[in-house]
């Protein structure tokens, strides 16, 4: 059967009021986490052109220096920040701290397990959470409470936590995020289905259980589009279609997951909507593209505040693992042809869009809200250029373990973070930024063990296979091994 399908490029003034901002010149800004405009270093259009980077963000205009109010006024809440001990929890509970919020950070710490599991630590040393959160208070005068839960196995412990508390608002990144690790072995694709799925239903049906109003907002991702499948522009969240008999309908975008981890953000989706439509939670879902950048203004303060900076080929993200490259002298690794396509955000506007997210709540009863977290797409390839032009490293190419289409297209819609203010930071004005992650990089590349660059998660036998025929390149003197233990990785 064959349907006609009607993509929605944006939103009109019924969505916006939806999440709680009227659109009459209604401007939310950049605060002080941003950087100033000065410290970026202008790249002209026609260059970021051909570089092939699609911005997505509004006109440039001066910031002004107070936020105007939007949604809910920016009232002060009590939130929980689920997973804020990782590299967007962190941040993000600092961010929202340091906006008046009391925040408690619930975290059963599995990030920092895995890196024992994997032999390889975050390149910026990470002090414990309890100094972390004792730092804070010494620096700021500004509390954040740590709870060690974990909320895929403590679902009774969570739930008489949030009728003892009573959270405003819960931000969600309780998650395995790394689509890499969800396809290296039988046994992390086990924990990440049952870690994700556990926590995020945990949440779910913990808020059911306490009897509370409160609004969850959930980091997503990009991925449960897929890449290049849509035919146009990538709405946010919902898509119309018509029906034989001519019957309009919305429903959720289709989903095309490409790894075991991107899958359990597909189900999580759907979680979302049965409990919206079952019990009418207030829920929030931000589909997040690549984040890039390791510190923000916050985390910057002090050492002991430093956020995570992965490099190693499960968990480092494209962008920041080719800067800590370029710091080592190792050639920059593209898989395949680079011409895959993927959006980019940096860390500071993944704590902007939280913040914007937890002030604009659906109302009880709408609809699951959708938001595209993104700044703008770039292929890999011309991402790898840009850090070879400001760093002077090499590219090499090497063969691709994940099962991808080697050249896609994506065009994203993100109309609506912008309607509610945010101005992002863009690839092709933030060589300063990427020169500064590049310099921490530096400064801790005694840290680097080269040995785990490139990824040792193959998506079939087939990828391992076609890597072993290519003779895995030597990267920073040492081959790339494709099996452990005979298991293809």
């Amino acid at each position: 059967m064959i349907y006609r399908i009607t993509v929605l490029l944006g939103i009109g003034a019924t969505s916006a009021y939806q999440i709680g901002m009227p659109l009459a010149g209604q401007r939310a800004v950049a605060d002080t986490c941003l950087v100033t405009a000065n410290s970026l270093i202008d790249v002209s259009t026609a260059a970021a052109t051909r570089a092939g980077l699609v911005s997505m963000a509004a006109p440039a205009a001066e910031i002004p220096t107070h936020a105007a109010p939007v949604g809910d006024g920016g009232k002060k809440k009590k939130i929980f920040v689920l997973g804020g001990d990782g590299f967007c929890g962190w941040p993000t509970a600092l961010h929202l701290s340091d906006k008046g919020h009391e925040v408690v950070i619930v975290d059963n710490l599995s990030r920092r397990k895995i890196d024992v599991e994997l032999g390889c630590s975050s390149l910026t040393p990470i002090v414990s959470i309890e100094e972390r959160v004792s730092t804070w208070h010494e620096l700021t005068g500004k509390s954040i409470r740590f709870e060690y839960i974990d909320m895929a196995t403590e679902y009774d412990k969570f739930t008489q936590m949030l009728k003892d508390e009573k959270p405003d608002t819960i931000v969600h990144f309780a998650e395995q995020r790394a689509a890499p690790y969800s396809m290296k072995t039988p046994l992390a694709k086990r924990y990440t289905i049952e870690n994700n799925l556990g926590a995020t239903h945990n949440v779910l049906c913990g808020i059911v259980d306490s009897g509370l109003d409160i609004h969850l907002v959930h980091l997503g991702t990009m991925g449960v589009y897929g890449y290049g499948n849509s035919g146009g522009k990538i709405p946010e969240g919902y898509i119309d279609v018509i029906l034989p008999g001519n019957r309009e309908k919305k429903i959720l975008h289709p989903a095309y997951p490409g790894s075991i981890y991107h899958a359990t953000k597909c189900l999580d989706a759907l979680l979302f909507q049965f409990y919206q439509k079952n019990d009418q939670l207030r829920l929030t879902d931000l589909h997040q593209g690549i984040v890039w950048g390791t510190n923000t203004p916050l985390t910057a303060m002090d050492e002991r505040l430093c956020n995570r900076f992965d490099y190693d080929g499960e968990y480092g993200t494209v962008l920041n693992r080719f800067l800590m490259q370029a710091a080592c002298d190792i050639p920059l690794t593209v898989y395949g042809t680079g011409g895959q396509t993927r959006a980019f955000i940096h860390i500071a506007d993944t704590c902007r869009c939280i913040e914007l997210a937890c002030n604009n709540p659906p109302s009880a009863g709408d609809p699951v809200e959708i938001l595209n977290q993104v700044a703008q797409t770039a292929r890999v390839r011309d991402v790898a250029e840009i850090v070879a032009r400001i760093s002077g490293a090499t590219v090499q190419q090497v063969s691709n373990p994940r099962q991808e289409d080697a050249e896609n297209e994506l065009d994203v819609s993100n109309d609506k973070f912008k309607l509610l203010g945010l101005d992002p930071i863009l690839l092709d004005s933030a060589e300063g930024l990427m020169t500064e992650v590049k310099d921490i990089a530096n400064k801790f590349a005694d840290r680097c063990d080269r040995s785990k660059v490139i990824s040792k998660s193959y998506w079939n036998k087939k990828r391992a296979d076609a890597a072993d025929d290519a003779a895995a390149p030597q990267v920073g003197g040492e081959r790339a091994a494709t099996e452990v233990g005979g298991v293809y990785m």
